[in-house]
């Protein structure tokens, strides 16, 4: 869906943290007309549209239906606003959140193709995308023969919230069983899958303290740990956990002569004595990232030709074809490959 000039008409849907951060980062972009916000408590969403002089709802469905949007920038947690977002796209509306991108990969696929069918964009901010450091490891790795690397090593640690309201749901079974930590290491899985390609096989192996040996069936895990063999000679390993701290993210790639590591803030190259060959340390602010996101978005929707998007819906479809390998892997014992889960279940080609 093009559109003629910059400005694009947008709303938001959830005045949560998440909500908050891709408005105002939406504000400094200078490329979105902030025309409605939305928030389950209306004193929320009338605070928040008198500050930037906009209309304010409490119904989400009243927000999309009553708006001739071209953006809607959702900060409310997927399973809350699931139906919006499928109306929206129906409208011809533009679709932009932060990751995580779906509760599994069957429902990314479905709203990726209500997306294509209606001819908008559905897409992902994952701010690690601009982080300094990520970025880094990206541009340093476009033209390198990944040959001369043979183990990538990825940790997530992740904090436990559960103790937000708006986060008791992954304590769910119907919603959160076997599918929460993972989601939430997003990031980390979109950098391997950007940097390094879609890996050939998956296998892992989960975790968790619930009292009984159904529970643990039924409900989210506390550890994971996931190989990924990209090639016969490549082959990752990913530890994620919410049970360790402090919170941490970073990838770690060692190859004949160098090891690289890299996080948010920072990107190291040193030889495989420890001496350092290159470093580089720049603060890594969260706003900024989602603020340059919002600005490729921006004009990838209005000049789609010109200006590829970083990260587009084919980008969710194969992270989470990898979320959802891991998952059937913990149950089957066995590897498993992405590329048959995008074959079979969303036809798209890697």
């Amino acid at each position: 869906m093009a559109m003629a000039n910059i400005s694009l008409k947008t709303a938001v849907l959830g005045l949560n943290a998440d909500g908050l951060d891709l408005l105002r980062a939406a504000v400094n972009a200078r490329n979105f007309d902030i025309c409605a916000v939305a928030d389950s408590d209306i004193n929320v969403a009338e605070e928040i549209a008198a500050r930037y002089n906009c209309a304010p709802f409490d119904d989400y469905r009243q927000l999309v239906i009553q708006n001739d949007l071209d953006v809607l920038l959702v900060g409310a947690p997927i399973h809350l606003c699931d139906d919006q977002i499928r109306t929206a796209m129906k409208k011809k509306i533009n679709i932009v959140r932060l990751a995580p991108p779906s509760l599994n990969f069957e429902h990314i696929a479905d709203l990726v193709k209500i997306a294509q069918k209606n001819n908008v964009r559905l897409l992902t901010i994952s701010p690690n995308r601009f982080a300094p450091g990520f970025t880094k490891l990206r541009e340093y790795l476009r033209d390198k023969d990944l040959s001369q690397f043979h183990l990538i090593t990825a940790l997530c640690f992740l904090p436990d919230n559960l103790n937000d309201l708006e986060d008791r749901w992954l304590n769910d079974p119907e919603l959160a069983g076997g599918g929460v930590l993972l989601r939430n290491c997003y990031h980390i899985i979109d950098e391997l899958v950007m940097d390094i390609g879609l890996p050939e096989k998956v296998f892992a192996v989960s975790t968790n303290h619930a009292p009984d040996r159904q529970q643990r069936l039924s409900i989210t895990e506390d550890t994971i740990n996931i190989t990924f063999k990209f090639s016969e000679t490549l082959v990752a390993n990913l530890t994620a956990t919410r049970i360790f701290g402090p919170e941490e993210q970073s990838i770690r790639i060692h190859g004949n002569k160098i090891c690289i590591t890299a996080t948010a803030e920072s990107f190291t190259i040193a030889d495989n004595t420890g001496n350092v060959i290159e470093q580089s340390v720049c603060e890594a602010n969260r706003l900024e990232n989602i603020e340059a996101a919002l600005k490729s978005i921006a004009a990838g929707i209005t000049k789609p030709d010109s200006n590829p998007i970083i990260g587009d819906e084919t980008s969710d479809l194969k992270n989470m074809a990898v979320i959802e390998s891991a998952y059937l892997s913990t149950r089957t014992a066995s590897p498993e490959e992405p590329a048959k889960i995008l074959e079979l279940e969303a036809n798209i080609p890697q």
